[in-house]
């Protein structure tokens, strides 16, 4: 779950995702994601990676990398669904719903420019 030193590693990947920092914002919470397999929260680092990793594609104009990434997230996006890991703390501060909706609808243009609130 989000302890202490997850919620640390999250504000930093969320920060280099802010600046456009997508690779930095992967390697950042890569680290938190394959620490415990078991934990369905794992799920939502997982989906800002792959957003994180979109966004990269898009940037370097790899549409079939975006595409492939962005088809991937989504799945992560159903699992959270899913496994009810969405607190009211990635809803309110993350502004889930919003980058939810954007992965879904593949806008890779307002997905690029996405900002968490935090």
């Amino acid at each position: 779950m989000f302890d202490s030193e997850h919620l640390e590693k999250m504000r930093e990947g969320i920060q280099l995702f802010n600046e456009q920092k997508y690779w930095e914002c992967h390697e950042s919470l890569e680290d938190v994601w394959m620490e415990d397999r078991q934990d369905p929260v794992r799920n939502i680092y997982w989906a800002v990676i792959q957003v994180a990793a979109a966004c990269i594609h898009y940037r370097d104009s790899n549409e079939i990398g975006a595409k492939g990434m962005i088809t991937k997230a989504k799945e992560k996006f159903r699992r959270c669904r899913e496994m009810h890991v969405v607190s009211p703390l990635a809803i309110d501060k993350l502004n889930w719903e919003e980058l939810e909706q954007l992965t879904m609808s593949e806008d890779f243009e307002k997905l690029y420019n996405f900002r968490f609130t935090i």
